[in-house]
C-alpha cells in the first residue's frame, strides 16, 4: 500500500475494528454485499485510523495487495501440462556426469550412510512470531543444512541494467560446456524497506487481517490472486457477537450512540451473518489442519530486481510479392511450377522412394477433396460438410500421402485432426486419443492401403473399433481410389479468416489428450513469421528428421516449405535407427540449406560418425534444434560441433528453437546475416532455480544447470514471464516464471474445452499494481524461463516435467540427467527412465521408474538405486519417495519410441507396474506428517452435530427390545432353545409351512410344514444314535445343497445334541478342486460323521474323488433319503444357553479357513 501513495500508521487497530474488517471481508466473498458496498464500509471503518482528507481515500477503492517482501509463499500447483516423450540423449552431460561423480565420491569420503531421514531446510515458526527473511541468500553444501554468511551475485535491478550482472553467468558461445562455475559473486544487500511498509507489516503478522482478499473486480476481467487463507473468519464466526463490545454497531461496524435499542441491534447483527455459512467451519476436525505446514525458509533466496517489462519482436514484413495464403501458394507452384520438387520420401535403406513434385501435390489434393465433397453420400446426402473435423491416420514413413491428405481437408474446407496409428487395441494412450475423436465429431479417418492392411482387424475383415474409440468411417486414399474432377471444378476454400485450419493434439501430464486448433490466420502467419526468422528462400532444400504431423515437422516441414516453394527431405524414424547418420548424408547429397533436427539425432549422429570421412556440412545456414527448450540439449550442441566443425559447420549454423503445441514457434535463434545477436550461455545454480530464481553458482559446482538461449522471440510478437501460479502477475528480472506469448500466430483454444481455453488462451498479464499490461490476451507456453540481454529468451524446463515437493520446485528432466549420470551409466536398459510425482499428504512425491538392462543382477540393481538416491540428494538437495526398477521393454512406449509418461504414472498407482527391484524411502521426503491431535476449541451443539455428520459418524441408532423382557411371560421360559420352539410349533401349529423350495423356473418343488420338519428331524436324530452311535457334543458334517433336507439334518444334530458343521458340497465337474476344501473342513472341524443325500454319497465315494482324496480316510458317511421312520426316545436340552450350538466354516481366495463358533 506504500508504493500506492496511502501508508498506515503503525498504531494497532482496535479489536472491534479488526473483527470488523475480517466480518466484513467475510460478506463480501459470500455475495451478501456489493463491491462498492464493501468499498464504502471498509473506508468508514478505517477513516479515524488514517491519515486522509476528508473523503473516501482512492487507494480504498481498489484491491489492496501487501508488497511483494510480504507475501506468503504459495506452493505452486502443478497445470495441465503436456507429457514428454524425449529420450536419455536429451539429458547427457559430460559436466553434470562429473559433477555427479564428484557429489557421489563426497559420501564415500566421509564414509557416511544412506541418509535415513531428511534434515529439513526449512524453518517451523508460526506465523505470530514470522519476521521478514533477511534478503542475502545462501549457497547450499551438497545434501545438507544451509550455511548462513555466503552471499550470492549481484540481483538483477532493470532490465537495462541486467547485462553486468548476467555477463557473469552468461557467457559467450563456445565449443564445449565445460565452463567453470566456481567464482564467486558477492553482492551487496538491498535498501531497507520503507517505513510504512515496515508499519504494515509488523500490523499484518500481528492482526492476521487479510487486506488483500476481495473477490475479483469483473468489470476488469482480471482474477486478484490471494496468498492467504482466512483463518481469522473462523475465529470471528466462533466469538458470540456480544462479548468484548464496548460500543454499538450498525450493520457497516460504525460506532453509534446508545439511543439505539437492543433489539433493533441484535437484529441488525443478526442480518449482517451470512445465510448459509462455509460447511468447513462447522467442521473441526479436519485432516489438512492436522497435517504440517512448511514454512518458508527465511534464507531462502528472492527475486528483488525489478518488474520486468513486456518484450516485443521485431515487426512481422509481409511481402506483397509472395502468396496472399497458403492454398495460393499451393496453387500458384502447382501451376507454374509443376515440377519443382515439393518432397522426397526415404526408405528405410535410405533411398528415395519417390519425389513428390508441386504439379503431383496440386492434382492430387484436388482429386481429394472432390472426392471427400461430391463422393461420399449416406442416404443421398453428403457425409461431409464444411468444417467437419477427419482424422488423418498415417505411419511415420509416408509423409507424401499425409501431405497430399492435408492438403486435401484444407481445399474441402475441412479441419483435420492428425493422429498416430494405433498399432493395437492395448496401445498406450489410445483410449484419449478416442476420447479427442470422439469430442471432435469425427466419423472418417483417411489412411493409405498399406497403412490399412496393418491396423488390427475384427472377425469380419474390417478394422476393429478400438477401445474408446467412435464408429469411423475408413477412406483409403490411394489414387486408384480417388475420382479425378471435371476441369472446370474448383473448391471455394477460404483459408485466411478466423475459421479452424487443423487441430493438433496434445497429451497433458496427467494423461488426457485434447485438441490444440488452429485458425487459417495462425496458420499464414506461422508461415510468414518462420519464413521472416529463417530466411527461407524458394528452391531451398531443407532436410527434415522430426514428425511431419506435428510441431516443428508440420510448422516447417509441410507448410512453410510450400509457401516458399522448397524442397523437404523427410528422414523416417526407422531410417535413423538403422542409419543415425543418414541426416547428415543427405544434407551432403543434396547440398541443403537447412536442417530441422533434435538433440537426440544430433548425439546419435556422433556415435556413427566413426569412418566417415565423405561428410561436408559447409552448405548449411540453419542447423534448427528443435529441443533446444530442453536445457540439456545444450551438451549434444556443443559437442556436435566440436567434431563436426573440422567438417565444414559453422558455429553460428547451430539454431535453438523453443515452441509449443498452444503458441506454436515461441522463440528461434537467427544467425548473425538474419540480424541474430551472439549466443548466450548462462551457468545457473540448482538451488536457486528450485526457488524459482536465477542466481550465479557461487563455490558449489555441483548444482549447476548449464543452459543456452532460444534465440529471439518470433516477429510480430510479444513476450513476457509471468508467476507460474496464481493471477499471471509478471516476474522480476531475476526470477522465473512461465513464458506467455502475445501473437496472431498462436493456437486459438482447445476443441471444445472452454474452462482452460480461457485460463491459456486468455491470459492476461498483469502488472504489481493490477494494471493489465496488454488490451490483448496473452497465450501460455508451459515453457519455464527468463529474458536475459540482447532479448534472448532462456527457458529451463518445462510445466509437463514441474514437480513442487515442499516449498521448492524440481524439474524432471533435471532428475533424469542425474540418474543417468550415475556409474555405471550403461545400467539402465538404453537409458530408458521415466521421473514423475504422486501426491502423497497433499504434497508431490518423487517417483523414479527405470528399466534395468536383463543381466543385472539383485545387487548391483540395489547398489546403483543407492547411488542414485545419493546422487539426487546430493545435486538436488530432494529425496525420492520410490524408486522402481523394471525389466527391460515393459514400459508403454509412445510413437516415437520414448517412454509414455502418463501411462507409467497411470500403472504406478495402479499397482500395475511390475517391478523387480523397489526401493521405498518415505522417510526422506515425506517431511509433513500428521501433528499430534490436540484438544479442539469448545464449539456448540449445532457444529457438533454438523461436524459428525460430514466425518460419516453415526448420530442416532435404533435398538430392538432387550431378550431378558420376553421371560417375563411363561412361554418364554419354557421354550428358551430353538429346538424347543420348533415341538411347540408341531403340537400347536402343525400344518403352518415353514419352508418352499423353488426351481430355477419359480415353481414349488418341496415344502415342509412345522410337523413334517419336526418329523424328519427326530429320524435324522434317530440315525445319529443307532448307526452313527455319536453322543451329545460330538461334530457332524453336513454336505448338503441349500433346500430342506440342508434344514431336516440340522434340526436333527439339534435334537440329538450333536454340533451341525454345514460345509458346501464338492462341484461334481471340479472335484480335484472342491473336494480338498470338503475334506480340509472335515477335518479342520473333528467331525465324527457325514450326513449327505444319496447322490452326494456316491459322488464321495467314486473313482474320480478317489483320484482327489482317499475315500478311506472318510468318518462314517450316512445317507439321510432313506432313513427308517423312527421316534427318538427324547430330545436333548442343552444344559446352559453357552454350549456350542453349530459351527460356520468359510475359505478366503487366498485359501486360508476360518471357522466361527455361534
Amino acid at each position: 500500500m506504500a508504493d500506492r501513495g496511502c501508508p498506515l500508521e503503525a498504531a494497532p487497530l482496535p479489536a472491534e475494528v479488526l473483527e470488523s474488517l475480517a466480518e466484513l471481508e467475510l460478506e463480501l466473498s459470500e455475495g451478501d454485499i456489493t463491491q462498492k458496498g464493501y468499498e464504502k464500509k471498509r473506508a468508514k471503518l478505517l477513516s479515524r485510523y488514517s491519515p486522509l482528507i476528508q473523503g473516501v481515500d482512492p487507494c480504498l477503492q481498489t484491491e489492496t495487495r501487501l508488497p511483494g517482501p510480504l507475501m506468503a509463499a504459495a506452493t505452486p500447483k502443478p497445470q495441465k501440462s503436456r507429457a514428454t516423450n524425449s529420450r536419455d540423449e536429451r539429458f547427457r552431460s559430460d559436466v553434470h556426469t562429473e559433477a555427479v561423480q564428484a557429489a557421489l565420491a563426497k559420501y564415500k569420503e566421509r564414509k557416511m550412510p544412506m541418509p535415513s531421514k531428511r534434515r529439513s531446510v526449512l524453518v517451523h515458526s508460526s506465523v505470530e512470531t514470522y519476521t521478514p527473511p533477511d534478503t542475502s541468500s545462501a549457497s547450499e553444501d551438497e545434501g545438507s543444512l544451509r550455511r548462513p554468511g555466503r552471499l550470492t551475485s549481484t540481483l538483477l535491478q532493470s532490465h537495462s541494467s541486467i547485462e553486468p550482472w548476467l555477463d557473469r553467468v552468461i557467457q559467450g558461445s563456445s565449443t564445449s560446456s565445460s565452463a567453470s562455475s566456481t567464482s564467486s559473486h558477492p553482492g551487496g544487500r538491498p535498501a531497507a524497506a520503507p517505513g510504512a511498509t515496515t508499519a504494515l507489516a509488523g500490523l499484518t503478522a500481528h492482526t492476521h487481517v487479510d487486506l488483500h482478499s476481495a473477490p475479483p473486480d469483473v468489470t476488469t476481467g482480471l482474477a486478484e490472486h490471494s496468498h492467504y487463507e482466512r483463518p481469522q473468519v473462523v475465529s470471528v464466526r466462533g466469538v458470540p457477537r456480544g462479548h468484548g463490545r464496548t460500543v454499538l454497531e450498525t450493520a457497516g461496524g460504525v460506532p453509534v450512540n446508545s439511543r439505539v435499542s437492543s433489539k433493533i441491534q441484535q437484529l441488525l447483527n443478526t442480518l449482517k451473518r451470512p445465510k448459509r455459512p462455509p460447511l468447513k467451519e462447522f467442521f473441526v476436525d479436519d485432516f489438512e489442519e492436522l497435517l504440517e505446514v512448511q514454512q518458508p525458509d527465511p534464507n531462502q533466496p528472492k527475486p528483488e530486481g525489478d518488474q520486468m517489462a513486456v518484450l516485443k519482436g521485431e515487426p512481422l514484413s509481409v511481402g506483397t510479392s509472395g502468396p496472399p495464403s497458403l492454398l495460393a501458394a499451393l496453387q500458384l507452384w502447382g501451376t507454374t511450377q509443376p515440377k519443382a520438387p515439393c518432397l522426397t520420401a526415404l526408405d528405410t535403406a535410405g533411398k528415395a522412394t519417390y519425389t513428390l513434385t508441386y504439379g503431383k501435390l496440386w492434382s492430387r489434393s484436388l482429386k481429394l477433396a472432390y472426392t471427400l465433397l461430391n463422393k461420399l453420400t449416406s442416404k443421398n446426402e453428403a457425409l461431409l460438410k464444411p468444417g467437419d473435423r477427419v482424422a488423418l491416420v498415417f505411419p511415420n514413413s509416408d509423409p507424401v500421402m499425409f501431405m497430399v491428405a492435408f492438403y486435401g481437408c484444407l481445399l474441402a474446407e475441412l479441419v483435420p485432426v492428425p493422429i498416430e496409428v494405433p498399432l493395437t487395441r492395448k496401445d498406450a494412450g489410445s483410449q484419449q486419443v478416442g476420447f479427442l475423436l470422439g469430442s471432435c465429431g469425427v466419423t472418417l479417418a483417411l489412411t493409405t492401403d498399406a497403412c490399412q492392411k496393418g491396423l488390427p482387424k475384427a472377425p469380419t475383415g474390417e478394422v476393429a473399433t478400438f477401445k474408446g474409440w467412435p464408429p469411423l468411417a475408413w477412406l483409403v486414399i490411394d489414387g486408384k481410389h480417388l475420382t479425378k474432377p471435371p476441369k472446370d471444378w474448383y473448391p471455394l476454400a477460404q483459408d485466411t479468416g478466423s475459421g479452424t485450419a487443423y487441430i493438433e493434439y496434445k497429451t497433458s501430464k496427467e494423461g488426457s489428450t485434447v485438441g490444440v486448433t488452429v485458425s487459417h490466420s495462425s496458420l499464414l502467419a506461422q508461415c510468414q513469421a518462420l519464413t521472416q526468422a529463417c530466411g527461407y528462400m524458394e528452391a531451398e532444400t531443407l532436410t527434415n528428421v522430426l514428425d511431419f504431423k506435428r510441431d516443428a515437422g508440420l510448422w516447417h516441414g509441410v507448410l512453410t516449405s510450400v509457401m516458399n516453394r522448397m524442397h523437404v527431405i523427410s528422414i523416417p524414424y526407422a531410417l535413423m535407427k538403422v542409419n543415425p547418420l543418414s541426416w547428415i548424408q543427405k544434407v551432403c547429397s543434396y547440398k541443403a540449406r537447412a536442417a530441422l533436427v533434435k538433440s537426440r539425432d544430433m548425439h546419435w549422429s556422433l556415435l556413427a560418425q566413426r569412418g566417415q570421412r565423405d561428410v561436408c556440412l559447409s552448405s548449411l545456414r540453419m542447423l534448427i534444434v528443435a529441443d533446444g527448450a530442453n536445457p540439456w540439449s545444450i551438451s549434444s550442441c556443443d559437442a556436435f560441433l566440436n567434431v563436426f566443425q573440422s567438417r565444414g559447420l559453422r558455429p553460428e549454423v547451430i539454431c535453438p528453437c523453443a515452441s509449443s503445441p498452444e503458441a506454436l514457434t515461441v522463440a528461434i535463434r537467427r544467425p548473425p546475416d538474419l540480424g541474430g545477436p551472439p549466443p548466450r550461455k548462462a551457468v545457473l545454480s540448482m538451488n536457486g532455480l528450485s526457488y524459482g530464481v536465477i542466481r550465479v553458482d557461487t563455490e558449489e559446482k555441483l548444482s549447476v544447470l548449464t543452459v543456452q538461449d532460444v534465440g529471439q522471440v518470433m516477429p510480430g510478437a510479444s513476450a513476457c514471464v509471468v508467476k507460474v501460479d496464481g493471477a499471471p502477475y509478471l516476474c522480476k528480472t531475476d526470477e522465473i516464471g512461465e513464458i506467455c506469448v502475445n501473437s496472431v500466430a498462436t493456437g486459438t483454444a482447445y476443441y471444445g474445452l472452454l474452462g482452460i481455453t480461457k485460463n491459456v488462451f486468455e491470459t492476461v498479464p498483469v502488472t504489481a499494481d493490477g494494471v493489465p499490461v496488454s488490451d490483448r490476451p496473452f497465450t501460455r507456453t508451459g515453457l519455464l524461463g527468463f529474458i536475459g540481454p540482447d532479448n534472448l529468451v532462456f527457458v529451463v524446463g518445462k510445466l509437463d516435467g514441474l514437480m513442487v515437493v515442499g516449498v521448492r520446485r524440481h524439474n524432471a528432466d533435471d532428475i533424469v540427467a542425474t540418474a543417468l549420470a550415475v556409474e555405471p551409466m550403461k545400467f539402465v536398459y538404453r537409458g530408458r527412465i521415466a521421473v514423475f510425482s504422486v501426491t502423497v499428504l497433499h504434497d508431490d512425491r518423487i517417483v523414479l521408474v527405470a528399466e534395468q538392462r536383463p543381466d543385472a543382477s539383485e545387487e548391483d540393481s540395489f547398489q546403483w538405486m543407492s547411488r542414485v538416491l545419493q546422487a539426487i540428494d546430493s545435486i538436488h538437495q530432494v529425496g525420492v519417495y520410490c524408486l522402481a526398477l523394471v525389466p527391460a521393454n515393459t514400459l508403454p512406449k509412445a510413437p516415437l519410441g520414448g517412454i509414455h509418461i502418463s501411462e507409467t504414472k497411470q500403472r504406478f498407482l495402479e499397482g500395475m507396474l511390475h517391478p523387480c527391484n523397489v526401493l521405498m524411502c518415505p522417510h526422506t521426503c515425506v517431511t509433513n506428517l500428521p501433528k499430534p491431535r490436540q484438544k479442539q476449541p469448545e464449539v456448540g451443539p449445532a457444529s457438533m452435530i454438523v461436524g459428525n455428520l460430514v466425518a460419516g459418524k453415526r448420530i442416532a441408532q435404533a435398538s430392538g427390545r432387550e431378550l431378558a423382557h420376553l421371560e417375563d411371560s411363561d412361554q418364554a421360559r419354557k421354550f428358551l432353545f430353538l429346538a424347543d420352539v420348533l415341538q411347540w410349533r408341531a403340537h400347536t401349529t402343525p400344518d403352518h409351512p415353514l419352508f418352499l423350495l423353488l426351481n430355477a423356473k419359480g415353481t414349488v418343488t418341496s415344502t415342509a410344514t412345522c410337523i413334517q420338519l419336526h418329523k424328519r428331524a427326530e429320524r435324522v436324530a434317530a440315525a445319529l444314535m443307532e448307526k452313527g452311535r455319536l453322543d451329545a457334543g460330538d461334530h457332524v458334517a453336513l454336505v448338503y445343497p441349500p433346500g430342506v433336507d440342508l434344514i431336516a439334518a440340522f434340526y436333527g444334530c439339534l435334537y440329538c445334541g450333536c454340533v451341525p458343521v454345514t460345509v458346501r458340497p464338492p462341484h461334481p465337474q471340479n472335484l480335484g478342486t472342491t473336494l480338498p476344501t470338503v475334506k480340509m473342513i472335515v477335518e479342520v472341524s473333528k467331525s465324527a460323521c457325514v450326513l449327505s443325500t444319496q447322490a452326494i454319497t456316491r459322488l464321495l465315494k467314486s473313482k474320480e474323488a478317489a483320484a482327489a482324496v482317499d475315500v478311506r480316510t472318510w468318518p462314517t458317511i450316512l445317507d439321510t433319503d432313506d432313513i427308517p421312520k423312527k421316534k427318538l426316545a427324547s430330545i436333548f436340552r442343552p444344559p446352559s444357553p453357552d454350549v456350542l450350538a453349530y459351527l460356520d466354516f468359510s475359505v478366503s481366495t487366498t485359501g486360508i479357513l476360518a471357522g466361527v463358533k455361534p
